[in-house]
């Protein structure tokens, strides 16, 4: 029944590994947020005929936006990469030495 379930308290170092591992799944939906923001400044502010931000503004925003993301995307990358390289719920195998010791026991 409980066939190849997880344990429901994890290592720390494992749950960690996969917070770290989700932050950096987000990170490009934060980037697209962060990057719209100013077209829906720039959509509010046509109702009173005068703009609010110059190109100037605009331009320095985003390129700091994306100086961030770099940076955030390299913060990130340092835990995931120093991580185990192999999966700690199969004992150590990769799939392939699964893969031929199954197909080797079914003749």
């Amino acid at each position: 029944m409980s066939g190849g379930r997880e344990p429901l308290f994890l290592a720390r170092q494992t749950y960690r590994r996969r917070r770290v591992a989700d932050a950096a799944r987000l990170l490009p939906l934060l980037g697209v947020l962060l990057f719209m923001l100013p077209l829906l400044g720039a959509a509010g502010a046509g109702n009173g005929g005068e703009g609010t931000g110059s190109t100037s503004i605009g331009g320095i925003y985003i390129f700091a936006v994306w100086g961030g993301l770099i940076l955030a995307a390299a913060l990130l990358s340092g835990p995931l990469s120093a991580g185990n390289p192999a999966p700690s719920g199969n004992d150590g195998e990769t799939p392939e030495t699964t893969r031929t010791r199954d197909t080797e026991g079914r003749g």
